[in-house]
């Protein structure tokens, strides 16, 4: 009979190790060249000034949260594409029913050879599959760029948008004061 607290000891200490053992090598390895460049303190593309209490700019935490959304979704297309190219190849009238039955299998990952000629797709099928799941990616990408174009129209991709409204907010304050001067050269005249 299997030793279960043994393996569950054999399974931590190879885990450990396997975390532990290029820490150890690269601790010995390595060159140690410290100088004040290295020793400072910076993260996440910020360099640090004045205190670590300071909220300091949260747009690169916005960029990289929208990038993860995105990515993730886009990820989703893999899977759709394998269905997709699967059921437009099924979908070709010219198929042998040999390769119809390949094809099936794979596309609804069956056991190779477990579709029989009464039981595989057939191209109507097959196209009327292709249409829905091209329908759907619409759907998908249609709302994928709702959002997109939201996050675009608030000004969330803009990496200096804090430039931006004080660079808006400087000209709305020459204008007022150009105006002023108008203003008051038109008095004293």
């Amino acid at each position: 009979m299997y030793n279960l607290p043994l393996h569950f000891l054999l399974f931590m200490i190879a885990g450990a190790s396997m975390a532990l053992v290029p820490l150890v090598i690269g601790f010995f390895v390595r060159p140690h060249n410290p100088n004040q460049e290295k020793e400072a303190v910076y993260e996440c593309g910020e360099p640090t000034i004045g205190s670590s209490y300071i909220q300091f700019d949260i747009r690169f935490y916005v960029v990289a949260l929208l990038f993860i959304i995105f990515d993730v979704e886009v990820a989703f297309f893999f899977p759709w594409a394998t269905v997709f190219g699967g059921a437009t190849q099924l979908a070709d009238t010219r198929l042998s029913d040999d390769a119809r039955r390949n094809l099936t299998d794979r596309l609804l990952d069956l056991t190779p050879g477990t579709t029989t000629t009464d039981t595989m797709i057939q191209a109507a099928d097959a196209m009327q599959l292709a249409w829905t799941g091209f329908g759907d990616i619409l759907v998908f990408f249609a709302v994928l760029m709702v959002g997109f174009a939201y996050v675009w129209s608030r000004g969330d991709l803009d990496w200096v948008r804090a430039l931006m409204e004080q660079v808006k907010a400087t000209k709305l304050r020459e204008r007022e004061a150009a105006a002023a001067a108008r203003r008051d050269s038109q008095l004293a005249s």
